[in-house]
């Protein structure tokens, strides 16, 4: 959906020989301001000369060729990527120079400070990129030469435009390919092996690309009499469709984000799961049973999101976890379990401690019945050449079962 408030972007430029001052509404995933200084740039533009005017703070309006400007935003990426690279084989000779310290403190201060260098260059290639713009006239269409049909994938991401309104709209080159990306992952959708299904997500939605977990939910036994559960924060509803599967009669899902409950409203209809119901909901449902099983896989790093689109990874002093787990066991019957999926790649990164997190079970009136556990195999934890290797190479995904600290089996 598009905000409630508009926000317009100025620029100048030359019409019929004359000086015009032109003005369109602008889109951003990432809520970033609109940019204040903005110069047209064009096929004649060099990657150099856009770089430059990139990293100085200036947004450059791309009037040329649409396939050109995307290979000039691949081109602006090389770039970032080549200073990173430089930056970091300084950073290596420094230390090469600096007083010996002991293997413990330098591994103590290494790995978390190496999560938030990483972080902040994240930040940084994520705002420099976003500087290339392009315009799209009224219904999300461009006129640049070449350029595709981007109507529905931007209407998808953005949400339909107001009737009668005669507006163009500006957006980054990067928030479109996001967009067209997103439409594509819901039209082929993520394949879910183990269960034999896809999942469809939207744009704005996680998509379940790492599933790991889904086995850990197919092997944990059902607590008996499973006759309602909840999953909290249902994102693309995967979580629900397994328990609707494993026969849960009736099964709740929350989440607070309206294109979340859409998606996963689309995928149950898909599955034809009518037991499925959802609310629009902070963690816990209103006017429900007491549940037998509640679910939930909250985000698993205890760091500040940089975009809306980062709120299913990251999660800013663990609010939501520890939301979750204190608000829980109201919400539990007397036998009934709490499923809580959770990666300790936090614990690696030095951003929470095991004991950080078992103190939070315990204040919670929570204890813990049994533990599975299962290693992630994505792409990043098999690269050595990544920062964090180390810290995602022994990354286990668990599935915590917990339930009433006064629990009698």
């Amino acid at each position: 959906m598009l905000p409630i408030e508009k926000k317009y972007v100025q620029w100048h430029e030359n019409e019929n020989g004359k000086d015009t001052l032109r003005h369109a509404r602008w889109l951003s995933a990432s809520d970033y301001t609109p940019p204040t200084r903005v110069v047209l740039v064009d096929d004649k533009t060099s990657a150099d000369e856009a770089y430059r005017l990139a990293c100085a703070g200036t947004s450059m309006l791309y009037r040329g060729d649409f396939y050109n400007g995307r290979q000039l935003l691949q081109a602006i990426t090389r770039r970032i990527e080549r200073t990173n690279e430089r930056s970091k084989l300084r950073k290596m000779k420094k230390v090469v120079k600096q007083p010996a310290k002991s293997k413990s403190i330098e591994k103590s201060q290494e790995t978390p400070n190496l999560f938030h260098q990483q972080r902040q260059l994240q930040a940084q290639r994520a705002r420099i990129l976003s500087r290339l713009l392009l315009e799209l006239d009224t219904g999300y269409v461009s006129k640049l030469r070449r350029a595709p049909d981007v109507s529905a994938a931007c209407i998808a991401a953005f949400g339909q435009l107001e009737k009668g309104v005669d507006e163009s709209c500006l957006l980054s080159f990067r928030d479109l390919q996001g967009a067209l990306g997103a439409a594509q992952w819901r039209e082929k959708g993520v394949a879910i092996e183990s269960l034999g299904l896809s999942i469809f997500p939207h744009y704005g939605v996680f998509a379940p690309t790492r599933h790991e977990y889904v086995q850990l939910l197919i092997d944990a036994p059902l607590p008996d009499a499973c006759n309602i559960a909840y999953d909290i924060g249902t994102g693309t509803g995967l979580l629900a469709i397994i328990l609707a599967q494993r026969g849960v009669k009736q099964v709740v899902a929350t989440d607070l984000n309206p294109r979340a409950l859409d998606c996963a409203r689309e995928n149950f209809a898909r599955l034809q799961l009518s037991s499925i119901q959802l609310q629009q909901a902070n963690l816990f449902p209103t006017d429900a049973p007491l549940a037998n099983l509640i679910v939930c896989n909250p985000p698993w790093l205890p760091a500040k999101p940089s975009s809306p689109l980062e709120y299913a990874v990251y999660d800013a002093n663990s609010t939501m976890l520890r939301g979750f787990l204190q608000g829980a066991k109201q919400y539990l019957s007397d036998q009934g379990e709490v499923w809580l999926i959770l990666s300790d790649l936090a614990e690696h990164l030095q951003l929470r401690t095991r004991d950080e997190l078992l103190s939070w079970f315990a204040d919670s009136g929570l204890k813990v019945k049994y533990r599975l556990d299962t290693q992630p195999k994505h792409g990043r934890s098999q690269d050595e050449n990544d920062s964090l290797y180390a810290a995602r190479s022994a990354e286990i995904t668990s599935l915590w079962c917990l339930v009433s600290s006064s629990y009698e089996p």
